[in-house]
């Protein structure tokens, strides 16, 4: 059994404090805007210009003028706040954010991490991945934990360019969710199906066992949406 990409998304939601102002990547990242827990306030940043973003409009309720960073639509939150690109880069080069949460191709046991270019392939730019890195506390990194391969993406050392050196707090894969601690990568919490040693051997790097480890509380699905499989 592993999350879904939406499991993936629902489990960071769980993790994100009231009054956080976060950042979400593309990819499994933007899922995380449809879990928020209701009954905390929390304000997410898109890179393009939006503080206070929504969860996805439902079908045929899109508005072609709330576009993410991500590049769909979006909604507004009660409040939200438009501006510039300008002054989007400013907040997240200047600390005001709280959390960013991204993906990743790999992270490295010092949370180091790449996620902007495969080695090989032909990419314009990083975009604001790298200020995100230096300009937030906490970086969450949500990924699959094996490549398409059955490699491992948590990794001794990173092989494609890396975006920023040792900022990752947190990884959140389909299989378990893992700190990144001073000395070790340390594991909270497995899928059910799975045990730690299994999640060791899929892992790369050296792997802690947190003495109060446990399985994964994430619901089979959130309306009507699968988030095992």
């Amino acid at each position: 059994m592993m999350l879904t990409r939406d499991g993936i998304a629902y489990r960071i939601a769980r993790d994100l404090p009231e009054g956080g102002y976060v950042n979400l990547g593309v990819g499994i990242p933007i899922l995380v805007a449809n879990y928020l827990d209701p009954g905390k306030e929390i304000f997410i940043h898109s890179e393009n210009g939006i503080l206070g973003v929504g969860p996805k409009p439902a079908r045929g309720q899109e508005d072609p003028d709330l576009i993410s960073a991500g590049k769909g639509f979006c909604t507004l939150a009660l409040g939200a706040s438009l501006f510039d690109q300008t002054l989007s880069f400013a907040m997240m080069r200047g600390g005001h954010l709280s959390h960013a949460v991204l993906g990743a191709i790999e992270v490295a046991a010092n949370g180091d991490f790449a996620n902007w270019r495969v080695p090989g392939q032909a990419v314009p730019g990083v975009g604001g991945a790298m200020d995100l890195a230096v300009g937030a506390p906490n970086i969450f990194v949500a990924m699959s934990h094996l490549t398409n391969k059955g490699k491992p993406k948590i990794v001794n050392t990173c092989s494609a360019p890396l975006t920023a050196r040792g900022c990752v707090k947190r990884i959140y894969t389909d299989l378990a969710i893992i700190d990144v601690g001073t000395d070790a990568l340390v594991l909270r919490e497995f899928m059910p199906g799975h045990d730690p040693s299994g999640i060791r051997a899929k892992t790369e790097a050296e792997l802690t066992i947190a003495a109060d480890c446990r399985e994964i509380d994430v619901p089979e699905t959130f309306n009507g949406v699968p988030l095992r499989q």
